[in-house]
């Protein structure tokens, strides 16, 4: 299923370069590359990334590692139930002097935003960011303000604690391109880290790209060559979903759109010109599991078994 055309001199530069980010993060991260390169997916895809795991995994050092690889501007949003929507997006202040309003902005207004423990913030809170991850722009006091070009949004959820929390609702999860899990490491990572720790600086990731270079990235991204029978894949993967007798409601058409477009980051990632099936039956669990609405409720937004099941049974292309 491999593209036939010249190779692209674009992807062929760059995507060593993206290589390069995900074994820089894998410094800090001990044992989570697969977590690293989901990340860099989502970033050069363009979309969202939401965490759900219980304190200490390290899901901060996972968005400061980014972050600090890229050279990107960074901020971290705590939620809390008091944390209101002028506290992201900013708010005008009064200049007496001059007899005007001044615009303040919040810090949404930077290139990966870590909101840690969304779950805490009112809904309407959350709402507040449905217009920023989806159209990189936010609306205040009837004033549109763009949002830095490279906008990317790590949020975060402790599955444990339910005190004082709003579960997100499906339009907001909706706008996450990928979820997942950090998980425990093995006894042999854990070790690792240990000893990291009695290491000065051992968890700070050197800069090794620009915010530059990512936007050349997904640029170049958009030539990744997608099989007419890639398609065809996903939307029987899709359709298999609102099929499914478990499933009350199955993925949306944004769900279709995401998987190809994290498919042909991971291509990119993997230094290849075109989108296998492979890329797809790897990606669906973290891009379609938070998407789907099962019968039985559950406490986790990430019903990856669901759609491991579902790729059981929807043949792959040849």
């Amino acid at each position: 299923m491999k593209n036939q055309t010249a190779a692209n001199p674009a992807i062929m530069q760059l995507s060593p370069k993206a290589q390069h980010l995900v074994e820089n993060m894998g410094r800090a991260l001990v044992g989570q590359v697969r977590a690293c390169k989901l990340a860099v997916v989502a970033v050069l895809a363009g979309g969202h990334c939401i965490l759900e795991d219980v304190p200490g995994t390290g899901k901060t050092l996972l968005s400061k590692s980014l972050a600090r690889s890229i050279q990107a501007n960074f901020k971290r949003i705590q939620a809390t139930p008091d944390l209101l929507p002028s506290d992201i997006s900013g708010v005008s202040i009064f200049d007496q002097r001059e007899s005007t309003f001044h615009f303040m902005p919040g810090p949404i207004f930077t290139n990966i935003l870590l909101m840690d423990e969304i779950n805490r913030a009112t809904p309407r809170t959350q709402s507040s960011l449905l217009e920023a991850m989806e159209e990189k722009q936010v609306t205040t006091d009837g004033t549109t303000r763009p949002l830095p070009e490279l906008f990317f949004v790590i949020a975060t959820q402790n599955p444990i604690e339910h005190h004082g929390t709003f579960p997100l609702p499906e339009a907001q999860l909706d706008r996450f391109m990928i979820s997942m899990s950090l998980g425990y490491p093995d006894a042999q990572q854990e070790m690792e880290i240990v000893r990291k720790t009695l290491q000065e600086g051992a968890f700070v990731v050197e800069p090794v790209l620009t915010t530059k270079d990512i936007q050349e990235m997904q640029h170049a991204i958009r030539a990744i060559f997608v099989h007419d029978k890639i398609v065809e894949y996903i939307v029987n993967i899709v359709t298999a979903t609102r099929n499914h007798p478990s499933v009350v409601l199955g993925v949306s058409p944004r769900g279709s759109q995401l998987l190809v477009k994290a498919s042909q980051a991971m291509a990119f990632v993997e230094g290849r010109e075109y989108v296998t099936p492979e890329d797809v039956k790897a990606l669906a669990p973290y891009v379609f599991g938070h998407r789907v609405v099962p019968k039985v409720k559950s406490s986790r937004i990430c019903h990856t078994d669901i759609i491991k099941k579902v790729l059981e049974h929807v043949p792959v292309p040849a």
